[in-house]
C-alpha cells in the first residue's frame, strides 16, 4: 500500500489484490505488470498475476490500511481520497487468488471487491474518497450495490482512455448516467480532438503521458487541447505529467479537482 501516495490525485493507494490482464493499447507498458514481473523473479513470488487465466494475489494489509487511513482523516478532520487501485482493476471479472508464496487461497477477487462495498456502505469509511478506476466501465453497472445507482457522494466512478480509438469507453461510463464520473487520459499516445470527445456528464478530467523506459511520446497540443474542452464544459482539469522526466509549463500546472473532493 502506499500512505501519501506519489500519484498527484490522490492522497492514499489501496489494493486488494496485485494483478490484472491487458485491455487496450494503453496498458502496452503497464507498470504495475513490469513490478509484478520484477517481483515473480524474486523469491517471494513465482506465480503469474498478469493474464485472463491467472491467478490474484490477495493484499493482506488492505482492509488495514483502509482503516488506518480513515482513522487518520477523521482525526485530522478532512476527507481522504483513496485510489482503488493502481495494481488491480477493481472490476475485473472474479479470479481465484494466492498469498505471497503462491498458496492457493480460499474466495476470489470478486469476495474482496464485495466486502469493500459493503464496509462502504456500513459507514467504516465515512472520512474516504474511494476513487475507483476501471478499464472496464461496462462491469461497474453490474458489480457495484444497487443502492448506489442512485448516487453515493464519497465514490467516483471513472475510466481510462489514451485515444481517440479509446473513446468508446467513457461512452460506456457516461451511459451510467452516475455522479462522480471522471476520466484518466493516461498516458495519452494520440490526440483527442474538441469534435471527438463529449464531456456532458463527466465531473472531473486527468491527463497525463506515459513515463518509462518504453514511454511513446507525449506532444503538448494534447494537453492545450484537452484544457480547452475542459474550459469549454465546466470541467475540472488535472494534468499530471508530461512523461515524468519534462517540466511541466507553467501555463500547464493545473490541479483542479471536483467540488466534493475539495470540501
Amino acid at each position: 500500500m502506499a500512505k501519501n501516495s506519489k500519484i498527484e490525485w490522490t492522497d492514499h493507494t489501496v489494493n486488494l489484490w496485485w494483478g490484472c490482464s491487458k485491455v487496450h493499447t494503453g496498458c502496452k507498458n503497464c507498470y504495475a505488470e513490469y513490478q509484478s514481473d520484477k517481483m515473480k523473479r524474486g523469491t517471494r513470488n513465482g506465480s503469474k498475476l498478469w493474464g485472463e487465466k491467472t491467478y490474484r494475489r490477495k493484499i493482506k494489509s488492505a482492509f488495514s490500511d483502509l482503516g488506518k487511513y480513515q482513522a487518520q482523516a477523521k482525526k485530522e478532520g478532512k476527507m481522504a481520497k483513496i485510489f482503488c487501485g493502481s495494481m488491480m482493476d477493481i472490476f475485473e471479472d472474479s479470479k481465484p487468488l494466492v498469498d505471497i508464496n503462491g498458496n492457493i487461497l480460499e474466495g476470489s477477487t470478486g469476495d474482496l471487491r464485495e466486502e469493500l462495498f459493503q464496509d462502504i456502505m456500513g459507514g467504516m469509511y465515512e472520512n474516504l474518497i474511494f476513487l475507483f478506476l476501471t478499464k472496464r466501465p461496462n462491469n461497474i453497472g453490474k458489480m457495484i450495490p444497487l443502492e448506489w445507482k442512485n448516487g453515493v457522494k464519497s465514490v467516483f466512478f471513472g475510466t481510462s482512455i489514451s485515444d481517440t480509438e479509446t473513446l468508446k469507453y467513457a461512452d460506456e461510463l457516461k451511459q451510467l448516467k452516475f455522479q462522480n464520473l471522471f476520466l484518466s487520459i493516461e498516458p495519452q499516445i494520440g490526440p483527442i480532438m474538441t469534435d471527438e470527445i463529449d464531456l456532458k456528464g463527466i465531473d472531473w478530467v486527468i491527463q497525463g503521458g506515459e513515463s518509462g523506459y518504453n514511454k511513446r511520446p507525449f506532444d503538448l497540443a494534447w494537453a492545450y487541447e484537452m484544457k480547452e474542452i475542459c474550459e469549454l464544459y465546466g470541467v475540472p482539469y488535472f494534468f499530471k505529467q508530461i512523461d515524468k522526466r519534462q517540466a511541466i509549463p507553467e501555463d500547464l500546472m493545473i490541479r483542479e479537482f471536483p467540488e466534493f473532493i475539495n470540501q
